[in-house]
């Protein structure tokens, strides 16, 4: 295959990496090897009856590995075996980190679960990954409790998010607001079920040693919660020593053992869980835990003390810190690469944060079924106008296929789908070989190995550079036969002076066929629009058939917990609002 992709690597950014042939949690034994006494991790939270003091601590390489490991043994000692899945039910804590690592060291299969989960969505999780064991906070262990019987769950172990917080903030959270806030639990007389601490405690230093290759699962990656049904997408032990390394690569000039990533996203995604966890244990950096990136002090105030010099993110983060009304007290300009991802990147919001930061904003593309990084923008290098996720990273080729048949491969600037193949690409959905076979496939034409298709709609330019128009389940089908893609709209919408957030959508229009576009829009503070004022600016700066025929004005958009805007609720919305009417 032709990569002109590749003329446009920033100086130091390899074609391709030799990957060792190790289990990813080999990353914290050699990385605790080598910086024993240096932090691993920061974790602690702002005070509001001290004046929204930040109160944190920070966690070393030598005893993260300690805890770990003696974590992994306690796993064993409850019968996990190699292969068992083990739910991660927890926010950005050190425990979150100690259960993933020591899962993968007793041999087990991760499988990272969302803790805002409603009973209906953890049952669903539960049943289907098979897990035997699931690690909850105190605060969340009701809902567990909730569905247990009707899954195969044999043991629940329960932590309290204070544990691993500083003496002081410990104190003022047991005093202020554990009984409160629903965080104390009484655990006496449930069957199977464990205080993280007392696990701990009675487990050996060092867990037995299981044989564990690089092509065995490490993480069952649950996808689709804004598209639809739950999948587990099988990411195997190579796939996340791949993507860690072609992370790292890709910014060539980190410096091992110096890096501050700044951990707002969260773990359980799989963004976070490559790019701010594994990239990071394996550069001997320092993660900075925020369990609630929405509480803005917290991340301003972190950023201020601690100097991260890295700060993953996705749009809405970026927009919020740039609109603080206090931002300017805070000194932001440690941060030196940020990679924007899990939405659109708008051209206002990249400029805007790099004016304020001094920092390299650039867009990337991932899903989880690619671990799941496979396409960034040049830290440095060239860029392109609008909103464009970059070339594909080091090791991976990607192309566009007609969305017809998906089989034939299409031209420069042609729009299809956005298919890819690399060392981070899944082994699989669990469980689910129909819908296997329908997203990774083979193309002899182009070589051995499988094409894992998207789902995006994307085009490719002369450069090797990628857009994605949109998702195909997202186009609207406009009145007039058109297809209307929603992200170019809503590039137009962010370009508002007055617009703080923008997501479109396409409504059914009672009888006639296809769908009128709405714009959902959040203001700036303090300001105030019509809807003929945001019309007739999407008048101005787009094709007539592109154009909102509706506009809602919100005080806030549905969102995942990553910050990804959920286009499908908003639609759920309109059709039950319509059948109201009717």
């Amino acid at each position: 295959m032709e990569k002109p992709w590749l003329k446009e690597y920033d100086p130091g950014v390899p074609a391709t990496i030799d990957y060792p042939q190790v289990p990813v949690h080999q990353f914290l034994l050699d990385t605790a090897a080598r910086y024993p006494d240096k932090p691993a991790l920061i974790f602690g939270n702002v005070v509001e009856p001290l004046g929204n003091a930040l109160l944190d601590t920070s966690m070393t390489y030598g005893r993260l590995l300690e805890l770990t490991e003696r974590f992994a043994a306690a796993l064993q000692q409850l019968g996990v075996q190699k292969g068992d899945r083990v739910a991660v039910h927890l926010p950005n804590c050190p425990q979150f980190i100690i259960a993933y690592y020591a899962t993968l060291m007793a041999g087990g299969i991760v499988v990272p679960t969302n803790p805002q989960y409603t009973p209906r969505e953890l049952r669903h999780q539960f049943s289907d990954s098979g897990a035997r064991v699931a690690i909850t906070l105190s605060l969340t262990y009701p809902y567990v409790k909730q569905i247990r019987a009707e899954t195969p769950l044999e043991h629940v172990i329960v932590t309290n998010i204070k544990e691993y917080f500083p003496g002081l903030l410990k104190f003022l959270f047991t005093v202020a607001k554990e009984k409160k806030e629903g965080h104390f639990q009484d655990l006496s007389g449930e069957a199977n079920t464990w205080w993280f601490q007392d696990l701990l405690a009675q487990a050996p230093a060092k867990p037995q040693p299981v044989a564990v290759t690089p092509q065995d699962t490490g993480v069952l990656m649950y996808t689709g919660g804004t598209t639809g049904i739950s999948k587990g997408a099988q990411l195997t032990h190579r796939n996340l020593v791949a993507n860690a390394l072609q992370v790292r690569w890709w910014m060539a000039d980190s410096k091992e053992g110096q890096e501050v990533m700044m951990t707002a996203l969260p773990l359980f995604h799989s963004y976070a869980m490559t790019v701010c966890m594994n990239h990071t244990i394996y550069l001997g950096g320092t993660m900075i835990l925020i369990p609630n990136p929405r509480v803005l002090d917290h991340v301003l105030k972190s950023i201020n003390k601690h100097k991260p010099t890295m700060f993953p993110g996705v749009p809405a983060m970026y927009v919020s810190i740039t609109n603080h009304p206090e931002v300017g007290k805070y000194d932001v300009s440690s941060i030196r690469v940020c990679v924007s991802g899990a939405a659109g990147l708008p051209p206002e919001v990249q400029q805007g944060f790099e004016k304020l930061t001094g920092a390299k904003l650039v867009e990337g593309y991932g899903l989880s079924e690619a671990t799941p990084v496979t396409h960034v923008n040049p830290i440095y290098g060239k860029r392109k106008e609008g909103s464009w996720i970059g070339v594909p990273i080091s090791d991976t080729e990607a192309i566009i296929m007609d969305l017809e048949t998906g089989e034939k491969v299409l031209g420069v600037g042609e729009i299809g789908e956005l298919c890819i193949r690399g060392p981070q690409v899944m082994k699989g959905y669990w469980n689910m070989p129909t819908e296997t076979a329908n997203v990774l496939r083979e193309h002899p034409a182009l070589g051995p190995g499988m094409w894992l298709h998207t789902g995006d709609i994307a085009r490719m330019d002369s450069d090797g550079f990628f857009q994605i128009v949109d998702r195909k389940k997202d186009m609207i089908l406009g009145t007039g036969g058109y297809n209307i893609y929603p992200r170019e709209v809503e590039d137009v919408l962010y370009e508002h002076p007055k617009v703080l957030e923008a997501a479109v959508a396409g409504v059914p229009v009672g009888t006639e066929k296809g769908e009128r576009v709405k714009a959902y829009v959040v203001l700036k503070p303090g300001e105030t629009a019509t809807e003929e004022e945001i019309i007739d600016y999407c008048r101005q700066n787009l094709a007539p058939y592109k154009v909102p025929r509706y506009v809602e004005f919100r005080s806030e958009l549905p969102k995942t917990m990553v910050g990804k805007i959920l286009r499908r609720v908003l639609v759920e919305e309109e059709l039950k609002r319509l059948q109201g009417q009717r």
